[in-house]
């Protein structure tokens, strides 16, 4: 990933490649909210609960094919997901919000 690009990012996506749930839960704010697969979730119950629950669901990885600045301490890193899922492949971006250095707002859709 660029220098630019926040190290609670960086840190988002090492975390999701060893499926690490509570450290994935712990890079956000207590108010955060995730949007996925068109659904909201709000606050770290939620995004735990779509972590152990719908994001778990399938095996895949993901390789970042791009990044960058939206200003505001908004980001866009845009990956390709590959696995076990409908499909197997999927470009999508994710829409980061960084508040200090957690997440605020995580919007993943393609």
């Amino acid at each position: 990933m660029s220098v630019s690009t926040p190290d609670v990012v960086r840190r988002y996506f090492e975390a999701d490649s060893d499926r690490d749930i509570n450290a994935i839960v712990a890079l956000f704010s207590d108010d955060a909210t995730v949007i996925d697969e068109g659904q909201e979730r709000r606050g770290v119950r939620e995004i735990r609960d779509w972590q152990t629950g719908p994001a778990s669901q399938y095996e895949y990885t993901v390789t970042v094919t791009s990044e960058k600045p939206l200003g505001d301490n908004r980001f866009r890193v845009t990956g390709r997901l590959d696995g076990n899922f409908p499909g197997g492949t999927a470009n999508l971006n994710f829409d980061f919000t960084v508040v200090g250095d957690l997440i605020s707002h995580l919007k993943i859709a393609p």
